[in-house]
């Protein structure tokens, strides 16, 4: 099958490419209510895509929020049912200044895909799509496969839940496949066994009444941009270790010998760090870089904002001061115990003369996929086939909440098949994804099908 699938995509790169390049052309901010059109707009695109691709039905179905995009093709109700789970909203683009080249206008440089949502996660999505068009259209097909692709999953996928409850008969499957995570690199494949959970706060921190002129009443009232800085520079200790009281109650200690398993993966710090401009990692005192990011937690300000940011200069001390933190959890963690936790250490760590309020914005539990099951093995093999290497069972730093509430809700434990690459820059300016790795998971892909039909007998 392999030097089919090879054929099929040289023969239809163009079109594949100009097909990519509709979707990411449409600004699916779900962030931004003034993208909701845009939103519907993209839904539309991918079910007219699924249809094209062979999908015996699509629909776009309505949620609360945006909405879902479901299609299917069943072609035995005995055989075992594939469903694969993806995103169309993406991130929003700001700062603008630092893109190369417009983030809603793809272009192809040095071999990669450049725009907003070429990786996370259109890309990554686009090519399952385009590998089921290769099984329907080559008669290889051998299994039942469903789609069912969300918009609100850069948002927390508030929605989805209610979703899923409401249409389990619907979505009932044997396995969920998902592509929105990343690999070690092109030379080491990898598949992810374990995702972060998520904790995502929003702070408020309030002094005078009004803004009131820095000469006048500075050195006299407490400057809530000063307080808050002091406050979150509180959060973590010397080791870099979180200091929220009871917060690393929950933490499983990963064994020695799992820790020098992962310690195999290919790993260059110094190609790291050059990667991304740094002179030195940091992180909790006594784990390496790749264990920071995938078995511990970690806490970050992902946004802080007060006073005057404008050109120029205004001497002003500002009334109120903002930030954004989240939390990333390792599995055991809940994330509702986690932010109950920190609103209420937040709050208590009040400085005299400001008030602060903490609430959550969204998040998730962590999940671990087993190595044992069908699924793994056949992805596993399928990486083996399409790459000519043994993939890596690795842990990802990011989180994606909605996958632990398949399982809770839906009983289907998830596959985490991700072709990505940390250079990818995805929710930054320059997001892109190499030519290289899209057409090597459309090649990958119905690989998986194959080996987890035969294996899930």
């Amino acid at each position: 099958m392999k030097e089919k699938i090879v054929d099929y995509i040289e023969s239809n790169r163009d079109r594949f490419l100009e097909e990519l390049f509709g979707l990411l052309q449409i600004p699916s901010i779900s962030a931004r209510s003034e993208h909701k059109e845009d939103m519907y707009k993209t839904a539309e695109y991918l079910k007219k895509s699924l249809l094209d691709a062979g999908a015996d039905s699509a629909e776009v179905m309505p949620t609360d929020g945006h909405p879902v995009v479901y299609g299917e093709k069943i072609i035995d109700p005995s055989k075992p049912t594939v469903m694969v789970y993806g995103h169309y909203d993406v991130q929003p683009v700001e700062p603008l200044d630092l893109w190369k080249s417009e983030p809603f206008k793809p272009e192809i440089r040095d071999g990669k895909i450049w725009a907003r949502g070429a990786d996370d996660d259109k890309g990554q999505l686009y090519m399952h799509v385009k590998a089921f068009e290769f099984l329907v259209s080559e008669g290889e097909l051998p299994c039942n496969v469903k789609f069912m692709i969300e918009g609100e999953e850069e948002v927390g996928s508030p929605n989805l839940g209610k979703f899923c409850k409401e249409n389990k008969e619907k979505l009932k499957s044997d396995i969920i496949l998902v592509s929105d995570t990343t690999m070690i690199g092109q030379d080491a494949p990898s598949i992810t066994t374990g995702l972060r959970g998520l904790s995502y706060m929003e702070v408020e921190v309030t002094g005078p009444n009004r803004d009131l002129h820095s000469g006048l009443y500075g050195g006299a009232v407490a400057n809530p941009i000063n307080m808050l800085a002091k406050m979150i520079a509180s959060l973590t200790d010397e080791n870099n270790r979180i200091t929220i009281p009871g917060f690393y109650d929950d933490v499983i200690e990963v064994s020695k010998e799992e820790r020098e398993e992962m310690a195999k993966a290919p790993f260059d710090v110094e190609k790291y760090k050059k990667e991304i401009d740094i002179d030195e990692v940091v992180g909790e005192k006594g784990f390496s870089t790749i264990e920071r990011t995938g078995i511990r937690p970690s806490l970050d300000v992902n946004g802080i904002w007060g006073g005057y940011t404008g050109e120029g200069a205004k001497t002003v001390l500002p009334s109120k001061a903002y930030a954004k933190i989240s939390m990333r959890l390792v599995p055991n963690q809940k994330s509702e115990k986690i932010d109950k936790l920190f609103i209420n250490h937040f709050e208590s760590i009040a400085p005299p003369g400001v008030r602060v309020k903490a609430r959550k914005l969204h998040g998730g539990e962590g999940y671990v996929s087993p190595t044992d099951q069908p699924a793994y093995r056949a992805a596993s093999k399928a990486y083996e086939e399409a790459f000519g290497i043994k993939p890596i069972p690795f842990r990802s730093g990011g989180s994606i909440p909605i996958i632990p509430l398949f399982e809770e809700v839906l009983g289907v434990k998830s596959i985490l098949m991700g072709f990505g690459l940390e250079s990818d820059a995805i929710h930054s300016p320059n997001e892109n994804y190499p030519l290289w790795n899209f057409f090597k998971g459309i090649e990958t892909i119905p690989l998986f099908y194959k080996h987890y039909s035969e294996m899930a007998k």
